[in-house]
C-alpha cells in the first residue's frame, strides 16, 4: 500500500475525499503500527514513517470511510515507571469519530496475567475481542440548522437517557426504539415540545466501554459514565450501523430537535476513562502513553490517582490531555452542532495537583476559546477527592448543579428541621452561593432529582433504597431517604397515602419551576416514573430504568399538571428573573413597592426571629411583577404580573391571610397542589385563604384578561 508522509495536524483520522490523513500521539512510544482491520478481522500493519513533536503520522490515498483501523505502539512496559506501552494490544484511536464492536470478557484485553498478576506481560492478541476505530464522513447536509440559543432565564432543562426515553413508546417504530432516530420520531419531539422544555440533556452519548465485571454478573453499563471515545457517539444508540453510520444519525437527531427550537446539552466524563486503575484494561490510553494520560501516584507510578471513584482521573495538567478535551469540545459544537455540556465530576477538572483550583488550565482554555466559551456550560461542581465539593465556586462563566438546592427543598417538603431562611434563598436563586463572584441566579441549575438516585416518584414512596437487583447486596447507592411521613413503603392500595405521595410530587415541581434558576426536570418525573425503589440503576438496561408510557389516570393528571407548571414558568418574567431580588419591603405605594417580600401565613411581614425558626414551615412570598428592572432585546422595561406563593409544609391546614390592597386588588388561584380542579375564584386583599396541610397555592393577580402562555407551549393559563 502506498504512505505517504501525512501530517501532525489534525489528530486522528481524516478523511478529504481521496484519502486519510492518521495521527496518533506518544511521547514515550519507539515506534508505531497502524493497523488497518478488515471484516474477517485481518490486518494489515503499516509503520508510520514520520513524527513531529511527539505525534507519529501518515497519509494513506484511496483509503475509504468505513474503514476500521488500530494502533499498536512499542515502547517500554514498565508499570512501576508509569509505562504500559504492549503492541500486543490493539488500541483504539484517542481522536476516533466513530468506533465499532465492544470489548468482551477475554484475558488479552490485559497486560497482565488476569487472575495472576505477579507472572508478568501478557501478550495474548486482543485484535478479536476489542473495539475499532473507525473512518468517517465528515460531510453532511445540515440545510437551514442553527443553534437555538435560549437565554439560560429562559431555559427548562430535561435530563433524559438515550436509550430509555424512547425504549418502550408504542408509537415508534420498534426496530429503531432506544436510538438516537427514535429521539428524533416525532412524537417523541411532541412530547418533549408539549411539555415546554427547551434543552434536552443527555446522559453520556460519548463511546463507552461495557464493563467486564458488569458483563460477568448479567449485567451492563446503562448509564454510560465510563467513556473510551471524547470524538465517536456511542455505537449502541444507532439504529443502522456502526461503521460510520452512528455519526450521521446523531447529526440528524440534532437537526430534528434543533428544528423544534430545542437545545442539546451533552452531559460529558472527561475525568476519568473506562481503563480503570492498574488492574483495568488496555484499551487505548494506558498503551498510547500511560503517563502522560494518567494521573500517577508519585514514587508509586504503577498506581492512580483517583479523585472519581472509578479507578483514574486524567491528567489535565499535561497539555496534549488538555487538547484532547478541548478539540473533542470544540468537534461536537462545529461538526455535531451541539449547545452545550454539563460536565461530569468536573471538581476532578480543576485538579492540577491535589487542590481544587478555580482558575485552573483547563478553565482557562475554556474562557479563552471563541466556540467553547460561547455554548452552554454546565458543572457538577464536586468529586470524591479531598475538597472536592465546590458548589458556587466555579467561574463566572459557568453554571452549576445545585446540589444544595436540592437538598434544602427536600428538607423542606418532608418536614426536615431547616430554617425558611436557606428555602428562601435556594428559591431565590441561591445568592448565598453565587452573589460573591458577581454570577446572576442562572448559575444556579435547580433540580429535585437527577438520573443518580430516586425518581421523583420513589423520593416520596420509600424510605430505604431497594437496589437488591444491582447484586452487590443493597449497599450502593444513597444510603438512605429519610421520612417523607407517607407511612408505607412502597406501591400501596391506601388511597390516603397515594393521594399524600401525588401531592408531594406535585409540590416539589412547583417548587422547582418557580424558582429563580434554571429548573432541570429528570425524565420521566413528569408522569410519575418509578424504579422500584432502586435509587442507582447504573446497571440496569430493562423495564425497571426505561421509560414506561402505558400511563395511569395518575400519571396522565401528573403529566398535564408538569405541562400547565412549564407553561405558567415561561409566560410570566417574574419567574424568569436574570438578576436577584433586591428584597426591599417597603411598601408605600406602588411605585415604592419591592420586587419581593416575605409574609407570615398572618399577613405580616417575616422578622428575623420567624426567618431562623428550626420548626416553621409555612411561608407567603409575593412576587412583584411590576419590579423587573432589566429590559427586553428591544430596551423597554420588562412589565408582568404578580404573584403570590402560599407555602404550607407542617401537617396541619393553615389559614392564610393575603395581604393588603397595595400588593394586589385582587387575586385568582393559578395553582393549588392539593386540589384535583382548581377553582380560580376571586379572591379580595386581606381575606382568608386555607391552604391544605403539604401543599402549595399558587395566585396571580387578578387582570381583565390571562397571560397567555409563549409561543410553541400547549396548556392555558386560567382567570
Amino acid at each position: 500500500m502506498q504512505v505517504w508522509p501525512g501530517k501532525a495536524y489534525p489528530l486522528g483520522a481524516t478523511y478529504d475525499g481521496a484519502g486519510v490523513n492518521f495521527a496518533l500521539f506518544s511521547e514515550v512510544a519507539t515506534q508505531v503500527e497502524l493497523c488497518l482491520i478488515d471484516d474477517d478481522l485481518n490486518e494489515e500493519r503499516i509503520v508510520l514513517p514520520e513524527v513531529d513533536g511527539f505525534v507519529w503520522h501518515a497519509y494513506l490515498p484511496g483509503i475509504q470511510p468505513g474503514q476500521r483501523y488500530g494502533f499498536r505502539v512499542h515502547g517500554p512496559y514498565a508499570p512501576e515507571l508509569g509505562h504500559r506501552c504492549n503492541p500486543s494490544k490493539l488500541l483504539l484511536d484517542p481522536y476516533a469519530k466513530a468506533i465499532d464492536g465492544q470489548i468482551s470478557s477475554h484475558p488479552s484485553l490485559y497486560s497482565y496475567h488476569y487472575g495472576d498478576p505477579k507472572r508478568g506481560l501478557n501478550t495474548l492478541d486482543s485484535l478479536p475481542h476489542t473495539m475499532y476505530s473507525v473512518v468517517v464522513n465528515p460531510f453532511f447536509d445540515w440545510g437551514q440548522d442553527r443553534h437555538p440559543r435560549h437565554e439560560y432565564h429562559e431555559s427548562v432543562i430535561y435530563e433524559a437517557h438515550v436509550k430509555g426515553l424512547t425504549r418502550t413508546h408504542p408509537d415508534i417504530p420498534e426496530e429503531i426504539r432506544g436510538t438516537y432516530a427514535a429521539l428524533a420520531h416525532p412524537v417523541t419531539i411532541e412530547h418533549l415540545t408539549d411539555l415546554g422544555i427547551t434543552a434536552i440533556e443527555l446522559m453520556p452519548v460519548h463511546q463507552f466501554v461495557q464493563d467486564t465485571m458488569l458483563q460477568d454478573k448479567g449485567l451492563s453499563n446503562y448509564w454510560g459514565y465510563n467513556t473510551i471515545g471524547f470524538l465517536a457517539p456511542h455505537n449502541d444508540y444507532a439504529a443502522y450501523g456502526s461503521r460510520g453510520e452512528q455519526v450521521l444519525e446523531f447529526k440528524s437527531m440534532v437537526k430534528a430537535l434543533h428544528a423544534a427550537d430545542i437545545e442539546v446539552i451533552l452531559d460529558v466524563v472527561y475525568n476519568h476513562t473506562a481503563e480503570g486503575n492498574h488492574l483495568g484494561p488496555t484499551l487505548a490510553f494506558k498503551g498510547i502513553d500511560n503517563a502522560s494520560y494518567y494521573r500517577l501516584v508519585p514514587g508509586a507510578e504503577n498506581h492512580y490517582y483517583d479523585t472519581t471513584g472509578t479507578g483514574n482521573s486524567l491528567l489535565m495538567r499535561n497539555p496534549h490531555v488538555l487538547q484532547l478535551v478541548m478539540d473533542s469540545l470544540r468537534y461536537w459544537v462545529d461538526e455535531m452542532h451541539v449547545d452545550g455540556f454539563r460536565f461530569d465530576l468536573a471538581a476532578t477538572l480543576a485538579r492540577q495537583f491535589h487542590e481544587v483550583d478555580r482558575l485552573s488550565a483547563f478553565f482557562d482554555l475554556v474562557q479563552q476559546d471563541p466556540i467553547v466559551s460561547q455554548t452552554k456550560l454546565i458543572a457538577e461542581p464536586w468529586d470524591v477527592g479531598d475538597g472536592g465539593y465546590q458548589v458556587g465556586n466555579f467561574p463566572p462563566l459557568w453554571t452549576e448543579w445545585n446540589g444544595k438546592y436540592r437538598d434544602t427543598v427536600r428538607d423542606y417538603w418532608r418536614g426536615q428541621t431547616h430554617t425558611l431562611g436557606e428555602f428562601a434563598s435556594r428559591i431565590t436563586g441561591s445568592s448565598d452561593l453565587y452573589a460573591h463572584s458577581g454570577r446572576k441566579p442562572i448559575a444556579s441549575i435547580n433540580f429535585i432529582t437527577a438520573h443518580d438516585g430516586f425518581t421523583l416518584r420513589d423520593l416520596v414512596s420509600y424510605n430505604d433504597k431497594h437496589n437488591e437487583a444491582n447484586l452487590e447486596g443493597n449497599q450502593d447507592g444513597e444510603s438512605h431517604n429519610r421520612s417523607w411521613n407517607c407511612g408505607v413503603e412502597g406501591p400501596t392500595d391506601d388511597p390516603q397515602v397515594n393521594e399524600l405521595r401525588a401531592r408531594q410530587q406535585r409540590n416539589l415541581l412547583t417548587t422547582l419551576m418557580l424558582s429563580q434558576g434554571v429548573p432541570m426536570l429528570s425524565h420521566g418525573d413528569e408522569m410519575g416514573r418509578t424504579q422500584l425503589g432502586n435509587n442507582n440503576v447504573y446497571c440496569q438496561d430493562n423495564d425497571l430504568s426505561w421509560m414506561d408510557w402505558d400511563l395511569d389516570e395518575e400519571q396522565e393528571n401528573l403529566l398535564g399538571f408538569t405541562r400547565r407548571l412549564i407553561a405558567i414558568r415561561r409566560g410570566h418574567p417574574v419567574f424568569q428573573r436574570r438578576r436577584f431580588f433586591a428584597g426591599s419591603a417597603d411598601h408605600g405605594g406602588e411605585s415604592a413597592m419591592g420586587d419581593i417580600a416575605w409574609l407570615t401565613p398572618d399577613g405580616e411581614h417575616m422578622t428575623e426571629q420567624d426567618w431562623v425558626a428550626g420548626d416553621a414551615q409555612s411561608v407567603m412570598v409575593f412576587l412583584n411583577g411590576q419590579a423587573i428592572p432589566e429590559p427586553d432585546n428591544r430596551g423597554d422595561r420588562i412589565v408582568g404580573d404578580s404573584f403570590l406563593i402560599l407555602f404550607n409544609g407542617s401537617d396541619a391546614d393553615r389559614a392564610f391571610e393575603l395581604p393588603d390592597e397595595s400588593y394586589g386588588k385582587g387575586w385568582v388561584i393559578e395553582i393549588d397542589t392539593a386540589a384535583t380542579i382548581v377553582d380560580p375564584g376571586e379572591h379580595a386583599p386581606e381575606s382568608a385563604l386555607k391552604v391544605v396541610n403539604r401543599s402549595v397555592v399558587v395566585l396571580r393577580c387578578r387582570k381583565d384578561k390571562p397571560t397567555p402562555p409563549p409561543a410553541g407551549v400547549s396548556g392555558t393559563v386560567e382567570s
